[in-house]
């Protein structure tokens, strides 16, 4: 995709003069004349870089940097100024521009300006490309996705926020998104601009949840002194999440079925049916279907909750988007801690790719969080890894020594050498490994592959331990 470029001018002739020089040069080039109209496309067109006038006729550019940053803080943002208001524009780069440019605009200069600025955005880029692709809004929780498997996902989700009543199941394993999808699903439908209240349910006993889902008369148990709204009444006319259902007890389920049936309910203790218009998404990583069979969960429920069901496939399963997660989580965190990684090793992916992420993006963005925090770097390194991921992610299983070796081979040698045993070792175990995975554990077919003989696959399988 083309950058985009947002130019910021109210001089028509200025602005359509930059404007055709931008196309000219490659980039998509967008326009606005008031601060208001770029604060609003800003917002719409998610822009790779932003030309921003200092003087506009509604307000100052130094007021639509201060909006623009405020909502959309990675926004990369360089300053047009006369010659005259250079002390302006220094005040801007301390309120977080990245460049500015003198007016007239020598047009080289300008270039070489958008040229580094992008380049500065390389780690963000990417990202925005997707959400514009997708239109999503700029949001902390957002989580990006290029595989087959999320675009699907993200047009269901689409398409079903546009009914504000029916039912939503999301499943899939913990860490990989459930409350992001529910959030998404209240945020683009009719009832966006009503509560969202989410519960998790596996986290109270079955009296407690009870009373926070439906509320409580005073009186109605020793501790209810006072009468209590339940996330039922709270929720009404919005959304509300219920995260883990499959933890809910029988008793409740019997009560959850009755609002979904009815929309209707009762407190604890109350003896007063209360109405409500609530949408009800919830979401667990446990096969609930597999729960009806054992009698844990009610099938009516079950079919009642699953009016649209969106399975969240699990990090390993969709390895085209991790390289996008991490550079969106370290952009977050580059903002969050005030650090300025900008790159990523080449070796880092071969190794997050090879690992499995058993904790999903829950455990990819608590790893970026922790190397963002602690290590004072611009570039994101092998050994910023945990030992745990570089150990399980460089294992001979996903043949990350065949890449090692390949990198090894195709330069010159460094310094520092390498460690020739070990690296004909590990890569001898991975072509074996190979060999067995793709020949099904056959041992004879396993040989014919290596055009090795079989006495000799099997002599290599128990001295690396592998013989299956």
């Amino acid at each position: 995709m083309k950058p985009v470029v947002l130019l910021v001018d109210d001089e028509d002739t200025i602005r359509l003069f930059l404007e055709k020089t931008l196309r000219d040069e490659g980039y998509e080039a967008i326009t606005a004349a008031t601060g208001e109209e770029a604060l609003e496309l800003s917002h719409d067109e998610l822009p790779d870089l932003i030309l921003l006038d200092l003087k506009l006729p509604d307000m100052s550019g130094l007021e639509v940097l201060q909006r623009m940053k405020e909502t959309l803080p990675e926004a990369c943002i360089i300053m047009l100024t006369a010659f005259g208001d250079i002390e302006t524009a220094v005040s801007a780069m301390k309120r977080g521009a990245f460049d500015f440019v003198s007016k007239p605009v020598n047009l080289e200069q300008l270039l070489l300006s958008i040229e580094k600025g992008l380049k500065s955005q390389s780690l963000t880029r990417e990202v925005l490309q997707l959400r514009r692709r997708l239109r999503i809004d700029m949001d902390d929780n957002y989580i990006p996705g290029e595989s087959p498997q999320m675009k699907e996902i993200y047009d269901v989700v689409k398409r079903v926020a546009r009914s504000d009543t029916t039912t939503v199941l999301i499943q899939g394993e913990s860490g990989t998104g459930k409350e992001m999808i529910a959030n998404m699903i209240h945020k683009y439908s009719p009832r966006h601009d009503k509560p969202f209240l989410e519960i998790n349910c596996a986290s109270l006993p079955e009296e407690l949840l009870e009373s926070e889902l439906f509320g409580h008369e005073k009186g109605s148990f020793t501790d209810a002194k006072v009468q209590k709204t339940g996330l039922l009444e709270l929720a009404n006319k919005g959304s509300l999440f219920l995260d883990e259902i499959g933890e809910m007890s029988l008793t409740i389920q019997v009560k959850m079925l009755r609002v979904l049936e009815r929309m209707t309910f009762r407190r604890v203790g109350g003896t007063k049916d209360i109405k409500v218009s609530v949408r009800i998404i919830s979401a667990t990583n446990r096969d609930l279907k597999a729960a009806v069979d054992e009698k844990s969960f009610r099938e009516d429920l079950y079919y009642r909750l699953k009016v649209i069901p969106i399975d969240i496939p699990p990090l390993r399963e969709r390895k085209e988007d991790i390289h996008l997660l991490l550079k969106n989580f370290i952009n977050l965190f580059n903002r969050q801690f005030n650090k300025r990684f900008h790159d990523i090793e080449d070796d880092v992916y071969d190794i997050i790719l090879s690992y499995g992420w058993p904790g999903n993006i829950r455990e990819l963005k608590n790893m970026v969080e922790r190397i963002v925090l602690l290590e004072d770097d611009t570039v994101l390194r092998v050994q910023h890894l945990p030992a745990s991921i570089r150990v399980s992610g460089s294992s001979p299983e996903r043949l990350t020594t065949i890449r090692h070796l390949e990198k090894v081979l195709s330069k010159p040698f460094t310094e520092e050498g390498i460690d020739f045993e070990e690296l004909m070792h590990d890569a001898e175990k991975e072509l074996i490994m190979k060999a067995m995975k793709e020949a099904g554990n056959n041992q004879s077919k396993a040989s014919r592959l290596l055009r090795l003989n079989r006495d000799k696959l099997r002599y290599r399988l128990k001295y690396f331990n592998t013989e299956s």
